[in-house]
């Protein structure tokens, strides 16, 4: 596997300095790096920066799921579930470790949300749109069934229930194996790079000026194409570009909530309604349950995104009135995240209403701007804005067609299940030795798949001289930061492990020998070091915090 590490900055910058790029991508979220696979896969020379870390914004912050979008059928969005239905099977087939079957149970209540037979009807039309395989479509239940397979339930509400499939992934995981495939396919690829302002031929963009996070230092990178896939950040861009006119994004917050499992002991992920017409999740991971999400207006700080007592009380309220045995209190929140979804902008909707859809926006200059969509629809957004860009600027270049579909991801890829269930119990039979139970196993295969292999043969020389626990963390330290670019805590525990999201009292117990190791791959120091774990206490206690 070819290196991807802090020590490779220097080569990459000297990339970036001196080429002249078919296309740049600034934005290293599931968008940004679905373009740039897609368009360096086709044959042509990417590049894409972000501003901090990879999936830093709204791609680790969703209610990770890929999802066929149940929700926009009552929005009458048949497009966009038979797109983003379709898509699921796609991305599952493509990282089939980390985009993982999941069966959801969809109870009906008395009071809310719509009848028995139009949601059968729903149902059987979300499975038609989305193309659900047979075993995996809808199943309609009795209230007794329903109470069955959920204890937990209100028994005086339940009316019923189906059960219908979706897929669950961590949304961080997947826009880093994007970018590693990225740049098997030769593209030159850097985190921490903020865009400041556009370089012009004539009135044509042809570039744009970069600053270092690391080194303080400016520089230029040269592009006959320049995407603006920034998510929640797209305005600004377009504003620095003098071409925010027309359409503009709409942002609105999404906080999820996570307990410890015993706290919210489901059987199964849950969907269910509210009194205002949402619906919300609750779904259960290892060791925690996680529950959201919210829906609101957002006009603040875009690079601190935070949710409030406000947020953390509405879902509690939420969960206590479907789970009334419960009783939830903002004491139990183990962390949370909000994140932004930069959708479209519609007069007189709110922000529940408003359209998932993707849009593709050409300025004057050139500048080509993405803004909406889904995580689960990120691949089709790449192909139309790569197969817009080679029909306008490259159709005299003999290159690929879209194959995205055809990109396994995460290295050495899984067959079928019995495959994943076999790479399972071989991980098993290697950590139970050392007294790890299976939820570790889980970590490892759907975070890693098969490079699980890389970090077992790390932590067989850890062990000797660390505990088995802190030996297995410094292993994937070690992986996450010699091939993800890792550059910090915050990258490690957030956006490569989930760690300080899923399992905070793991992270707690050893970040300070975390720290030191990170320390020592970086050579930090001890100012650095002392920075390092402030940032990552910060970022902690704004997750655990609730004003």
């Amino acid at each position: 596997m070819e290196e991807f590490s802090f020590f490779s900055r220097d080569l990459l910058l000297k990339n970036l300095q001196s080429e002249t790029y078919d296309v740049v991508v600034i934005g290293g979220g599931v968008t940004g790096a679905g373009i740039a696979l897609d368009a360096a896969s086709r044959g042509l020379k990417t590049a894409l920066v972000e501003k901090a870390d990879f999936a830093f914004g709204t791609s680790s912050r969703s209610t990770k799921l890929i999802h066929g979008g149940l929700r926009y059928l009552k929005q009458l969005e048949f497009g966009l579930v038979k797109e983003v239905g379709s898509e699921r099977a796609v991305v599952h087939n493509l990282a089939p470790h980390l985009v993982v079957p999941e069966k959801m149970l969809l109870p009906l209540s008395e009071k809310k949300g719509l009848g028995y037979w139009l949601t059968s009807i729903g149902l059987m039309l979300y499975d038609w749109l989305a193309g659900v395989k047979a075993e995996d479509q809808r199943r309609m239940l009795t209230k007794f069934q329903t109470l069955k397979y959920e204890p937990l339930l209100k028994k005086d509400d339940v009316k019923g229930g189906a059960i219908y499939a979706e897929y669950r992934t961590d949304d961080a995981r997947l826009t880093i194996e994007l970018i590693k495939q990225s740049r098997k396919h030769k593209a030159d690829i850097l985190n921490y790079i903020k865009v400041s302002d556009f370089i012009y031929v004539g009135d044509r963009v042809a570039g744009v000026v970069c600053f270092d996070q690391f080194s303080q230092k400016e520089f230029t990178l040269t592009a006959n194409v320049v995407v603006n896939a920034a998510g929640p950040w797209v305005d600004d861009l377009r504003e620095v570009n003098k071409s925010k006119q027309g359409k503009r994004l709409h942002l609105t917050k999404g906080v999820h909530i996570v307990v410890p499992w015993e706290k919210l002991p489901v059987s199964q992920a849950i969907y269910f309604d509210v009194d205002d017409g949402r619906m919300i999740f609750a779904i259960p991971r290892g060791r925690i349950t996680y529950i959201g999400t919210t829906d609101t207006n957002y006009t603040g700080d875009k690079d601190h995104v935070v949710a409030t007592k406000d947020d953390a009380v509405y879902l509690i309220d939420a969960v206590n009135a479907m789970f009334p045995s419960v009783n939830i209190a903002v004491h139990d929140i183990e962390s949370s995240w909000a994140g932004l979804r930069p959708l479209i902008h519609e007069d007189g909707k709110s922000a529940s209403e408003l359209s998932r859809k993707d849009e593709i926006f050409e300025s004057a200059t050139g500048l080509i701007s993405i803004a909406g969509g889904k995580l689960t629809g990120y691949r089709k957004m790449a192909e139309r804005v790569v197969t817009l860009i080679v029909k306008k600027y490259f159709a005299d270049r003999r290159l690929k067609e879209c194959h995205t579909h055809q990109l396994k991801l995460a290295e050495t890829n899984f067959s079928n299940k019995r495959e994943i269930k076999g790479y399972h119990d071989k991980v098993y039979q290697i950590l139970k030795a050392y007294d790890f139970d299976f939820t570790v196993v889980r970590h490892l295969v759907e975070t890693y798949g098969r490079q699980t292999d890389l970090i077992l043969h790390e932590f067989k020389r850890l062990v000797a001289s660390n505990t088995p626990a802190l030996a297995l963390m410094k292993a994937e330290l070690w992986f996450t930061s010699r091939y993800e670019m890792v550059c910090g805590l915050t990258d490690f525990f957030v956006r490569r492990t989930g760690l300080l999201y899923f399992d905070a009292p793991r992270m707690n117990a050893y970040k300070d020998d975390i720290a030191l190791e990170l320390q020592r791959y970086l050579n930090w120091d001890e100012a650095r070091l002392q920075q390092e774990k402030q940032s990552l206490e910060h970022y902690f206690k704004t997750v655990t915090s609730f004003n």
